[in-house]
C-alpha cells in the first residue's frame, strides 16, 4: 500500500516542486495518473486480443467442428479480452484516486458495472454461438432452439440487474430476494407476456407441438403457411402468400390450431371431396342400359357378374320384373360408385395402402353427395391440386354415361312483360 502511494504521489509531489498549489497539483496528478492507467488498459486490451486472435486462428485450422468460426462470428473472443483490461483497471483506480475517496468510490462502482454488463455480453455472445452452431446439425433445425437462448438471457440479465442493483446501493443480494416476494404480483403483471411465452415454450418443445418447417394453419391470426422462426413471445409464420403472421407463443397451447405434419410425414395426402348428384337422375337401370355399360372396361366384368347374380336371385324367388321395383335391381348411382372405387384403385397416385373408398353421404336439399375418401401419395401442394382436379374433371365428364347429373343452382330468368 505504501509502495502504491509513493507511485501515487511522484507526479504529486513533482507538481508542487514546480510550484503549483497543492490542489491544482492533485487535480492533475489525478488526470495524468487516470491518463496513463487508461492508456496502459487500452495497450493491454490490445495486445490480449491479437493474443487471442492468433490463438483462434491457430485452433479454427486444426478443427474439424465450426464451432470455433461462429465463435468469431460472435465475437466472443473480443468480449472475453475485455474483461481481463477492466479487472485491470479496476486495480488501479485506487493508485489514480489516491487523494480522491469519493472519485475512487464511484470510478470502482462504475467498473464493476461495467464488467457485469461484459460479463452478460459475453454470455449473451457464446448463447448465440451455440445457437448458430446447433442450427446447422440436421437433428436440431427443426428445435426451437431461440426460445431456450431467451430464457437463459432473460435468466442472465435478471441476475445482473440484481448484482448491478447491489453494487449501487451496496446491499447484500439475498435482501433483494425479500423485496422480490413483497413485489412479485407487480413483477408477474409486468412480466406477464414474457412468463407465459417461457411457460408455453418450455410445453411446445417437450410436447413436440411444433417444429421450425412445420406447416400449421391457425384460423384465429389468419395463419396458414409453414413455421420459420419459434422464439419465446412469438413464432413467425411464413403464408403460401409469402406474408408474415406472428402468433404469441402461448396461443399455441390456448387455442386450437392444424399442425400438418402428421400428413406430411405419413404416406400420403388426403382427398376429402364430393360431387353432388341431382336426386332426380338417379333411376334403374334396364337391362339393355346395362349391356351398353358392359362396354366400359373398368366395370364390363363387374357388371357380367352382378348381373348374373342379380338374375339368379329373381328366377329363384320368382320376381316379378314388369315392375323394376321389384326384387334386386342395379341403379345408375350404384354402378357409378363402383366406377369411381375401381377407378381410382387403378391410378398409380394413389396409395392403396391408405383408406379408399367412395361413399354416399346424407342426402341436401342440393342433392347427394357422393364422397372420395382416398390419400394421394405426392404431398406437395401443387401437385395435390393438379392429382384431385384431374380426377374430378373425369368424373363429372363420365356422369352423362351413367345418366347422371351434377345438382347446379337454377338460374332466375327474368322475363320481360
Amino acid at each position: 500500500m505504501e509502495v502504491a502511494n509513493g507511485l501515487s504521489h511522484i507526479v504529486y509531489n513533482a507538481l508542487l516542486e514546480a510550484g503549483l498549489s497543492e490542489t491544482l497539483a492533485s487535480y492533475l496528478n489525478l488526470l495524468i495518473l487516470l491518463l496513463s492507467s487508461v492508456l496502459f488498459v487500452w495497450l493491454l486490451d490490445f495486445l490480449i486480443w491479437k493474443g487471442l486472435r492468433w490463438i483462434t486462428i491457430v485452433v479454427a485450422k486444426r478443427s474439424r467442428t465450426n464451432f470455433d468460426n461462429f465463435l468469431v462470428l460472435n465475437r466472443v473472443p473480443r468480449y472475453i479480452a475485455h474483461i481481463i483490461p477492466l479487472v485491470v483497471l479496476f486495480e488501479l483506480m485506487p493508485i489514480a484516486f489516491v487523494d480522491f475517496e469519493l472519485g475512487a468510490l464511484i470510478a470502482k462502482k462504475v467498473l464493476k458495472i461495467l464488467i457485469v454488463i461484459l460479463t452478460i455480453f459475453t454470455a449473451r455472445a457464446f448463447l448465440r454461438t451455440i445457437r448458430d452452431y446447433l442450427k446447422t446439425k440436421a437433428q436440431y433445425k427443426d428445435k426451437p432452439i431461440d426460445s431456450f437462448i431467451q430464457v437463459f438471457m432473460i435468466l442472465a440479465w435478471i441476475v445482473g440487474l440484481f448484482a448491478i442493483f447491489a453494487i449501487i446501493t451496496q446491499l447484500e443480494i439475498w435482501k433483494f430476494f425479500t423485496a422480490l416476494g413483497a413485489g412479485s404480483a407487480i413483477i408477474m403483471l409486468i412480466f406477464k407476456d414474457s412468463i407465459l411465452g417461457l411457460v408455453a415454450s418450455i410445453q411446445v418443445s417437450i410436447n413436440d407441438m411444433v417444429r421450425i418447417g412445420d406447416w400449421i394453419t391457425f384460423e384465429k391470426y389468419g395463419a396458414d403457411g409453414n413455421i420459420i422462426e419459434i422464439t419465446l413471445a412469438t413464432v413467425k409464420v411464413q403464408n403460401f402468400d409469402r406474408t408474415i403472421t406472428t402468433i404469441p407463443t402461448y396461443a399455441l397451447i390456448s387455442d386450437s390450431f392444424k399442425n400438418w405434419r402428421g400428413m406430411q410425414d405419413s404416406g400420403g395426402r388426403r382427398i376429402k371431396r364430393a360431387v353432388i348428384i341431382s336426386q332426380k337422375s338417379v333411376r334403374f337401370l334396364s337391362s339393355e342400359e346395362i349391356d351398353e355399360l358392359k362396354k366400359i372396361q373398368l366395370i364390363s366384368r363387374y357388371l357380367s357378374t352382378r348381373s348374373n347374380e342379380i338374375d339368379a336371385h329373381n328366377a329363384q324367388h320368382e320376381i316379378d320384373k314388369s315392375l323394376p321395383i321389384n326384387g334386386r335391381n342395379m341403379t345408375n348411382l350404384g354402378v357409378f360408385r363402383k366406377y369411381v372405387l375401381t377407378y381410382l384403385e387403378n391410378q398409380p397416385v394413389i396409395n392403396k395402402q391408405m383408406s379408399l373408398m367412395v361413399r354416399q353421404l346424407d342426402p341436401t336439399p342440393q342433392g347427394i353427395p357422393l364422397e372420395i375418401y382416398a390419400f394421394v401419395k405426392d404431398k406437395r401442394w401443387e401437385n395435390y391440386e393438379y392429382i384431385v382436379s384431374d380426377i374430378f374433371d373425369h368424373l363429372i365428364s363420365a356422369l352423362p354415361y351413367f345418366k347422371l347429373e351434377v345438382y347446379e343452382l337454377p338460374v332466375a330468368v327474368n322475363r320481360q312483360k
